[in-house]
């Protein structure tokens, strides 16, 4: 194989990609709706790109990295429909949800998503320089997949046990999928504990400082927070006080993305500094704000928005990819669905508009950052292997604009055929939430002040996002990434195993439980 040359995307690569595509937009879009979960396909594609394209002729390491790319586009952008869309026939079972309308919002998100990161790459891949865990195991399962020895022993023994681990649990169902420590009291919600190699292996391979963070942001939103309030007379049940821990998470998590705006701004106007976190040329400034208008004219006239709605909505897009990247980068986790609330949020605020047009906010918002953090991945494999990032890219918006199109084919076919959203068939979890929270967003004061504290630590150099996710998302992912950082610094200090040894073994903890959840989501689809 050689290792560097101009085939990158190639024909046999595109259609490779393409038929991959399909089966793993299809499965993404049952698993999501049936689930609520959406294990990441980055290392799935990259292993069945390995194996097709790894012994063809004149094969590189680059072709399979941008095939892989192109492959796993749909399985986000189907993920950012099926987290929100559903969510109009869960309030509204007998909902006239226009087609054309959920079409091309869902195909202008995967356009919006695709150039925003390649806006953005640069700053979050190069100048920040953050882990993309997912994106490291892609990398390192590609390398070290080609070689023989002793690394990729490690990494298929570490693969193979996690595969088999995750089969015994979400296939014959073994295993709970969580595990709870504390069952909980009046005062203090239930503690569990996600049980998942994919997340120990997370917890492993973000660092020290942000799983500690996040570690702690959980403990301060559950285990200070609630009870010291609910016993103080703060908050009147868990409810209350679960309503004001999720808005206080939330403002920090948009409080780190406007304090990455503000120090772009800083450092592009900044007459000492040299490297702009966002140098982009004249021309391509150019091609990017006739895209952003393009897009906002297309929901404004061919969708149930107002020109003014979907220009704020387009707005929110930009700033939500970045902060999707960012968190991606640092946590390997995408709370797509969350971004599409917040705008949908806002927009309610100014508007008052129906339920429609906040859904239609809230997909292509949904639909842009699940396909941004999923890019992201793919560019920082990219960025190792020294592939050119236009060609992924490019393979990028390929892959988003068809996936985009079958998932919403999909999704109304399966309500259809399975009668609704929000059943027993097909629960929709994320969708539930964001229909939940058309109705408003409760406890906006702290929202704020939450806003106000994250801007204020990331301009300090606190990650700001690790608290937030902390204190925001359930207790069993937080713990569970905690404890995969402090079994791994336990395991370097009796083994004195080294980094790199550390990174493979996790990596191959991650791409096991990512593979198999593909794997059984297509075999639950058939079924």
């Amino acid at each position: 194989m050689n290792e560097v040359n101009n085939r990158q995307l190639t024909l046999r690569g595109a259609l490779t990609g393409i038929l991959g595509l399909l089966i793993i937009t299809v499965s993404s879009m049952y698993v999501a709706l049936r689930m609520g979960a959406l294990p990441w396909p980055t290392v799935f594609v990259t292993v069945l790109s390995m194996s097709v394209l790894g012994r063809a002729k004149n094969s590189t390491l680059q072709e399979i990295n941008v095939t892989h790319t192109l492959m796993s586009a749909g399985a986000m952008v189907a993920g950012g429909l099926a987290f929100t869309i559903p969510g109009l026939w869960i309030i509204n079972p007998d909902a006239d949800v226009p087609f054309m309308s959920i079409m091309v919002m869902a195909v202008c998100g995967a356009i919006l998503g695709t150039m925003l990161s390649a806006v953005y790459r640069k700053n979050l891949i190069e100048e920040q320089a953050l882990d993309f865990p997912i994106g490291n195991a892609a990398y390192n399962t590609l390398v070290t997949g080609l070689k023989h020895g002793k690394e990729s022993i490690k990494l298929f023994v570490s693969m193979g046990a996690s595969a088999v681990f995750t089969f015994l649990r979400d296939f014959f169902g073994w295993i709970p999928a969580v595990a709870t420590i504390y069952p909980g009291s009046s005062f203090v919600a239930p503690i569990s504990i996600y049980v998942s190699p994919m997340a120990l292996a997370i917890g492993a391979m973000i660092g020290k400082l942000f799983a500690l963070l996040w570690l702690g942001g959980a403990i301060l939103g559950f285990l200070v927070i609630t009870p010291m309030g609910i016993l103080s007379g703060w908050f009147e049940d868990l409810a209350a006080a679960d309503m004001f821990r999720q808005n206080l998470g939330l403002g920090l998590l948009i409080g780190t993305g406007l304090a990455v705006f503000v120090k772009a701004l800083i450092g592009t106007f900044s007459k000492k500094r040299k490297k702009k976190s966002f140098n982009i040329s004249k021309r391509s400034a150019i091609l990017i704000a006739i895209i952003l208008v393009s897009a906002a004219a297309m929901m404004g006239i061919l969708t149930q928005m107002n020109i003014l709605q979907a220009m704020l909505a387009v707005v929110g897009v930009c700033l939500t990819c970045l902060l999707s990247g960012m968190i991606t980068g640092m946590s390997g986790i995408n709370p797509m669905e969350v971004f599409g609330i917040l705008v949908l949020l806002l927009i309610q605020v100014i508007w008052n508009p129906s339920l429609l047009v906040l859904f239609l906010a809230a997909g292509l918002v949904s639909v842009a950052c699940g396909l941004s953090g999923d890019v992201m991945n793919d560019l920082k494999s990219g960025y190792m292997l020294k592939t050119d990032p236009k060609q992924q890219i490019l393979a990028e918006g390929i892959g988003g604009v068809i996936g985009a199109v079958i998932s919403v084919i999909v999704l109304f076919v399966m309500h259809k055929s399975f009668g609704g959203f929000g059943t027993a068939e097909l629960p929709a979890p994320q969708a539930s939430a964001v229909a939940s929270m058309a109705s408003g967003l409760g406890s906006s004061p702290v929202f704020y002040i939450g806003i106000a504290i994250g801007l204020v630590l990331f301009l300090l150099n606190v990650p700001a996002s690790a608290i937030g996710l902390g204190i925001y998302l359930p207790s069993y992912i937080s713990m569970v990434v905690g404890v995969g950082y402090l079994i791994s610094a336990l395991v370097k200090r009796i083994t004195k195993a080294s980094d790199d040894t550390m990174n493979l073994i996790s990596s191959g903890l991650l791409g096991g439980e990512g593979i198999t959840g593909v794997i059984v989501a297509i075999i639950s689809m058939f079924a």
